[in-house]
């Protein structure tokens, strides 16, 4: 069974009026590794959030798909079952829902009625994913990422990123505010699941993260959209050299769009 294929094409985006993604295109397969790299404010979190569905954002033009399906008419909840995941770069806190019973619940909306998941099914694939991320098996029954450091939440979003197993991830800025040995471990997540069934894109403002995650290719976005592509040299020149190069050899003039954009 060969991957998924998310396909991007033209992408306008709003918010409140203001353009901020001026034609995005992309295409992601099973089994390849993006990264996404630019200055803040140049649109890498809003096409995250345009690709699941953020109700604050205005498709004005182009389309996303996912094997052939159109993504624009599906709802948040149908992206998710489609295959699509999304890593919060700030995750939300869910009172009064423990994050087992999230991670149940969640899976059992991608399977069908009659066909959920066994319970002590269940529980072992928990205790190992837990064991394998090094998660104190505590935060099981704690409420979702109430109370949770930042590495505990974004450990906490790679739990269910290996647990629901979606044909596409999107990882924005996962490694923000990570210590070295968070970055690692949840390197080691990402890693493992890197199969043909599976294709991702990691949002990132540094190579320190695709040290451990090695991409296929690396895009960067400029002025709400992507300038430059190619492979994981790329990244390492940007870290050594900054954007400026970009600048003058595509003759871009300094803009922010907005920030966290």
């Amino acid at each position: 069974m060969s991957g998924s294929v998310l396909e991007i094409k033209n992408l306008h985006v709003s918010i409140e009026d203001k353009q901020i993604l001026k034609g995005v295109d992309l295409t992601i397969k099973g089994g390849e590794f993006h990264a996404i790299m630019g200055p803040n404010g140049t649109g890498k979190s809003t096409l995250a959030s345009a690709i699941m569905g953020h109700p604050l954002y205005e498709i004005t033009e182009g389309s996303i798909t996912l094997d052939g399906e159109d993504v624009l008419e599906m709802e948040v909840d149908e992206r998710a079952k489609a295959g699509l995941f999304l890593a919060m770069q700030y995750p939300s806190e869910i009172s009064g829902v423990t994050t087992s019973d999230f991670l149940r619940s969640a899976i059992n909306a991608k399977r069908e009625e009659g066909d959920e998941i066994p319970l002590m099914e269940f529980i072992k694939e928990l205790d190992e994913t837990l064991d394998f991320l090094e998660i104190d098996k505590s935060m099981a029954t704690r409420y979702l990422n109430e109370g949770f450091s930042g590495g505990e939440k974004k450990r906490n979003e790679i739990l269910q990123l290996m647990l629901l197993k979606p044909a596409i991830g999107i990882l924005d800025e996962i490694d923000s505010g990570l210590d070295i040995d968070a970055l690692k471990v949840v390197s080691k997540g990402i890693n493992k699941l890197r199969d043909e069934n599976f294709g991702t894109l990691i949002i990132t403002h540094y190579q320190r993260l695709l040290n451990y995650i090695t991409p296929d290719y690396v895009h960067v976005m400029m002025q709400g959209r992507v300038v430059k592509s190619g492979g994981p040299e790329l990244a390492k020149r940007l870290e050594a050299e900054g954007y400026e190069w970009i600048k003058e050899e595509l003759g871009i003039e300094d803009e922010t769009i907005e920030q966290n954009a």
